[in-house]
């Protein structure tokens, strides 16, 4: 069944992948922050809206998301304009923005958020079923981009506190630019394998029709089971990586 859908950071490479998924058969507005984008968005099939998730309150995004069956949120600062921005995008934007679908009247849409692996608070111990190698990278990671992986973790710990809607979290490894496989590790998993872009992107499209994986935050890793049959076990299991 077509869904009406709505991405918030259409722009980013991962969203644009996800739009040319899914837009030839669901009714997908694609918000981004510069008209000069906008061709990019048609191209994919989708409708392109200009806001930003800086600069537009929660009221204006609940009326884009009235009478919507699904939002997804890929927005991210991507290491751009410091540390002010990425706490306005990654951390305050996403929470903007369930703050918007708590304020929508009526049916309320499902959200699906782009995390990352191991946001979680490094200050704890590690989830128990990392070994010696994730705990190592665990490390390397909390080092190298400490607020980048603090905004992420604090936007999932808001969310899972929140009832008035249903979400889903998708938190993948490092990204390449090699190409898909179709293939990769879904639920709980370890820290080794990075993940392509066009493997994110068509896990970010099977949630779509995944209802059944609310109130989960799924790892995604790379690995040797197809993608579709990986999702399917996590998520008859009900795995869930964050902690917390």
């Amino acid at each position: 069944m077509s869904k009406k859908v709505v991405i918030v950071g259409g722009h980013g490479k991962v969203a644009l992948k996800l739009t040319h998924l899914i837009a030839p058969n669901h009714d997908v507005t694609s918000i981004i922050r510069d008209t000069a984008h906008a061709p990019d968005i048609t191209a994919a099939s989708a409708h392109p809206l200009v806001m930003s998730v800086e600069d537009d309150s929660p009221a204006d995004f609940a009326k884009v998301f009235a009478g919507k069956d699904v939002v997804y949120y890929t927005a991210g600062s991507g290491g751009k304009g410091g540390d002010a921005r990425t706490e306005a995008v990654d951390y305050r934007g996403a929470v903007k923005v369930f703050d918007a679908l708590e304020a929508v009247e009526g049916p309320k849409p499902r959200l699906i958020l782009l995390s990352s692996i191991d946001a979680r608070d490094a200050s704890k111990p590690p989830p128990a079923h990392y070994n010696d190698a994730d705990v190592k990278a665990s490390q390397g990671l909390h080092a190298a981009i400490p607020l980048y992986m603090s905004c992420k973790y604090r936007a999932d710990k808001d969310l899972v506190q929140r009832t008035a809607f249903k979400w889903t979290i998708l938190r993948p490894n490092f990204y390449t630019d090699e190409p898909g496989t179709g293939k990769a590790l879904v639920g709980r998993t370890h820290l080794d394998a990075y993940i392509p872009r066009d493997d994110v992107a068509k896990a970010l499209a099977l949630l779509l029709n995944r209802d059944d994986a609310t109130s989960l935050a799924l790892d995604l890793v790379g690995g040797d089971t197809l993608l579709e049959d990986a999702m399917d076990a996590a998520i008859s299991k009900g795995e869930t990586g964050l902690l917390p």
